[in-house]
């Protein structure tokens, strides 16, 4: 990779970039967290209980022992916190301190007043992963929730919420923006509804505002989370319900002047979750999305239901279009259908964006059949960039190059932009054409066409290319359930889990290929990759449900 390369890669990523990105980052590098003052606080806290549901498995299991991302560990030593044996992510998993509010956790109330005390001992200000602004902004709700819930009186506790909360008044991630930034006012808020005195002023007014800028940048018109990944959508939206919650709760009045706004957000929100959501009650993936990171479609109604909203989940029509968001739906009684015609995200904020342009996920059924590859891990390794690429999801690569340039773990330069032509209904025919210029950069200027018609019980899809191209291929993936027979080298049978059958056949041979798809993190489960070569500039394929 020439230095030419590189440095034209790297000027595609940052130009996009907001100014307060790049000014906060030279700030902190020349303010560390290290330099803050340690604070004193001896107020107490409000008088409020948090009442809200318990949804995520126990994750700490007394003397030390934790397990996140299907990985176990144990905390014994201080130095145990930032043991780097672990990857970045896990390690951020245990400061969060998820389990104070995990299933059945009122009865493990001294084991975590402990594991709280311990981690107060045993984590120096400024010192380690648990003092970066996205671990303290987790952990503050989750110790408020959990303080306020099981009825704890402790005052070197509500001294470290209180430090905590100052120094994340002081390194708010305006570099970082996003979810992030959401996640820190959300914290504040929350300090400052436990907190009394000045520290608490702070921090509720900070709060407020960072969250009435964000909620209408963060949240598009059709209640689509502007980072377009489903599971991003599902963490905001819960977010936004505890902060409901909250207000109702607390009884603080600047709160409650805010129910109202912040309820019609979130109902446009649950409407948009209502649509990308496959038949077995879960998220698409499109961009980073995982099981048993989020909430469940599910569990975030029921917690709307609880608060006075009301979550539309009643039939969908024929189709749906999220025309802000960028996603179409299908729903035919024997099947669905998701078209990604979207925008891989804010142009400055795409560290969750994959290059998974005109991509789509099918279900038959309650079955998905045709599956995005998943996030299994973070980081910068080759299997997190392997996972974001276009030849890990259901559109088409070009010349082994990518429709979006991502790269290292969450980066992406010259992004692909996406034109839905056509979403309409004939005769109970959906028709959706949508196309992309991701591939107009490279040497042949190729522009990627894909029609799709579907029928009450089949899918065509057409994908053309309009340029010059020296190698080209059309990608499927299947759940790793369905039963893989190749009938002839263009006709494949599948039989899915239930016993259901699809034919598929194309209009060049197809190549049965092992591939792994990775429904939740730390998961990587084998599947099988269906590989359609273009000969001339155009494959067509038909997916028929044989009844």
């Amino acid at each position: 990779m020439s230095l030419l390369f590189k440095a034209t890669r790297f000027y595609n990523t940052v130009r996009p970039l907001k100014w307060e990105q790049i000014f906060y980052r030279l700030f902190y590098l020349l303010k560390p967290l290290r330099k803050q003052r340690i604070f004193s606080y001896s107020a107490g806290c409000h008088d409020w209980v948090w009442q809200g549901p318990e949804i995520f498995a126990q994750s700490y299991f007394g003397h030390g022992k934790v397990k996140f991302l299907s990985l176990e560990g144990t905390i014994v030593s201080a130095s145990d916190w930032n043991n780097s044996d672990y990857e970045k992510l896990w390690l951020y998993n245990l400061h969060y301190f998820d389990d104070l509010v995990a299933i059945a956790s009122l009865s493990r109330r001294e084991q975590h007043l402990q594991w709280v005390k311990q981690w107060i001992n045993d984590n120096a200000l400024g010192k380690g992963n648990g003092w970066e602004p996205y671990p303290i902004s987790l952990r503050l709700v989750n110790w408020i929730k959990w303080y306020k819930r099981a009825g704890v009186d402790d005052e070197e506790i509500c001294k470290s919420i209180a430090s905590q909360a100052a120094v994340l008044c002081n390194s708010l991630e305006y570099h970082i923006l996003g979810n992030h930034l959401f996640a820190n006012a959300k914290a504040l808020i929350f300090a400052g509804c436990f907190l009394k005195d000045a520290i608490a002023d702070k921090c509720l007014a900070l709060g407020i505002s960072i969250l009435q800028h964000q909620l209408p940048e963060q949240f598009l018109k059709d209640g689509g989370h502007f980072e377009r990944s489903p599971m991003y959508h599902e963490i905001l939206l819960w977010d936004l319900l505890d902060l409901i919650n909250l207000a109702q709760l607390s009884g603080n009045k600047l709160l409650g002047d805010l129910i109202n706004d912040w309820s019609g957000y979130a109902q446009r929100a649950l409407d948009w979750l209502n649509v990308m959501t496959h038949p077995d009650g879960e998220v698409s993936f499109f961009n980073d999305s995982a099981f048993g990171i989020a909430a469940t479609s599910a569990q975030i109604f029921d917690y709307a239901k609880s608060l006075n909203l009301n979550p539309a989940q009643e039939s969908l029509p024929l189709l749906t279009t999220l025309q802000e968001s960028g996603y179409s739906r299908v729903n035919m009684p024997l099947h669905s259908l998701i078209f990604d015609h979207a925008a891989l995200g804010p142009s400055y904020l795409l560290g969750h964006a994959h290059a998974d342009t005109l991509s789509i996920e099918w279900s038959v059924g309650l079955e998905r059949v045709l599956v995005n590859s998943g996030t299994s891990v973070y980081g910068v390794s080759k299997e997190r960039l392997r996972q974001r690429q276009t030849a890990a999801h259901n559109t088409v690569s070009v010349d082994n190059q990518d429709s979006s340039e991502v790269w290292s773990g969450f980066r992406v330069a010259r992004c692909a932009h996406a034109s839905l032509e056509t979403a309409r209904i004939v005769e109970n025919t959906v028709s959706l054409v949508g196309s992309h210029d991701g591939y107009k950069r490279l040497k042949g200027k190729v522009l990627h066409r894909r029609e799709i018609a579907i029928e009450s019980d089949l899918v065509s899809i057409k994908d053309s290319l309009v340029g010059h191209f020296n190698s080209a291929e059309t990608l499927f993936h299947l759940h790793p359930n369905i039963e893989v027979n190749q009938i002839s080298s263009k006709e494949i049978l599948l039989i899915l889990a239930s016993g259901k059958k699809v034919c598929l056949r194309a209009s060049d041979p197809i190549a049965v290929v092992e591939s792994t798809w990775h429904p939740r993190f730390g998961e990587s489960i084998p599947n099988k990759k269906l590989c359609i070569r273009f000969v001339n500039l155009h494959v067509d394929v038909c997916f028929s449900i044989l009844r």
